[in-house]
């Protein structure tokens, strides 16, 4: 393969995952090329974006590390120093609270749009090149490196090329890499509402027999939220005018913040658990929804793919340090490894919690309310859940 014009890296997606990971590399002084298919639009503070992470503290302190996270918490960051956790059945409630666990925050409520454009807005100092509008249409690779045909008529090459363009990773299938996927047969509906009562810089969460209802705190004193339904709820909710929705989200949230009301439109989206079976294939890497997509209801989707990030950073800085090669074969097998673990762990973590609260089946319904009752009287307990939630 022809050296010459050859980057180090090449990126193909712009969302979150990607754009931080095209920065992270960047920082480390290696010449990294973005592919993106459609330029995102530019984030206003008169507008809200409907899709909302709850972002943990490691991850916060990687986009801290790449000079990013001020400016997101500067425009709209709301942190929130509680979690709450109670099932529709009775019982008791799982608490995690930022004092008791000595943290000065949990983590913070941040909009997709808002990240994502605080991104890019760095990505030109760090020296990172932008194709855009351009998407893939062609792979070639060999041992030294791999070459990406664009549908703009140009051609990439780099000695890396990673797949970070979404669940549907047209990368990740001209590598031939598969994916285990599992339809939930749920859809979850977002949307901002209004409260009777304030949210308390608390993320509530309640689990129902057709899924859980989380109320995210919003910066302006609203709130986000997610509701994980069966697919034809979900779309009966939709069809809903306002004034009726607003009270199927008061009942189902047994009007623990008092009234709801709706302040924008809803949208809703499939749920599944999705897995590639690998995450680096020759001189391909997969992350993020590329490599794994989860149940929201723990909220750690974007959590896990910047932890793929943070590891893959990692892992180039120790051989930059020790002046070896960053692209070694076994290298990269190591990061995809360790990356795989704990990915699918979380995955399947999430699955078996959604099987157990999402049903209406008797034992169950018996148990999982005194079970987390019971997880929140025991303080190491919930402190060992915390510090994985949170990357610790």
């Amino acid at each position: 393969m022809s050296r010459r014009r050859r980057s180090d890296v090449v990126v193909v997606g712009g969302g979150v995952i990607g754009a931080a990971c095209a920065l992270a590399l960047a920082r480390l002084d290696l010449t990294v090329e973005l592919v993106e298919a459609a330029a995102p639009p530019a984030w206003s503070a008169d507008r809200s974006d409907l899709r909302v992470y709850a972002f943990a503290p490691d991850n916060a302190a990687l986009l801290d590390a790449l000079d990013v996270w001020r400016g997101v918490r500067e425009s709209r960051a709301q942190p929130y120093r509680r979690m709450r956790v109670r099932d529709a059945g009775g019982g008791g409630e799982l608490t995690f609270d930022a004092d008791a666990l000595g943290r000065e925050v949990l983590g913070w409520i941040v909009e997709h749009g808002l990240l994502v454009d605080r991104l890019w807005a760095a990505l030109p100092q760090a020296g990172v090149h932008v194709r855009c509008p351009a998407r893939v249409q062609a792979l070639e690779q060999d041992d030294d490196g791999v070459v990406l045909r664009l549908d703009d008529g140009g051609r990439l090459a780099a000695r890396l090329a990673i797949a970070a363009d979404g669940a549907d990773s047209t990368l990740r299938q001209l590598a031939g890499i598969g994916v285990a996927t599992h339809d939930y047969g749920q859809r979850g509906v977002v949307a901002y509402v209004a409260t009777e009562r304030a949210h308390e810089d608390t993320a509530w969460q309640r689990f129902l027999p057709g899924g859980p209802l989380a109320f995210l705190p919003c910066a302006d004193g609203s709130s986000s939220i997610v509701w994980t339904l069966p697919a034809a709820e979900a779309t009966a909710m939709l069809a809903l005018d306002d004034d009726a929705f607003g009270a199927a989200v008061t009942n189902a949230f047994d009007a623990r913040l008092g009234a709801v009301r709706p302040l924008s439109k809803r949208i809703a989206f499939p749920l599944r658990r999705q897995l590639s079976e690998c995450e680096v294939d020759g001189r391909v890497l997969v992350l993020g929804d590329a490599a794994h997509v989860v149940h929201p209801l723990a909220g750690q989707g974007v959590n896990l793919g910047l932890r793929d990030v943070t590891a893959l950073r990692d892992t180039v800085a120790r051989a930059q340090h020790r002046d070896s090669d960053w692209t070694a074969p076994q290298r990269l097998q190591r990061w995809a490894r360790r990356r795989h673990s704990e990915n699918s762990v979380a995955a399947w973590s999430f699955d078996g919690i959604n099987r157990v609260f999402s049903n209406d089946a008797l034992l169950p319904t018996l148990l999982r309310g005194p079970l987390l009752g019971a997880a929140g009287r025991m303080p190491p307990l919930v402190a060992a859940l915390w510090r994985r939630a949170a990357g610790g």
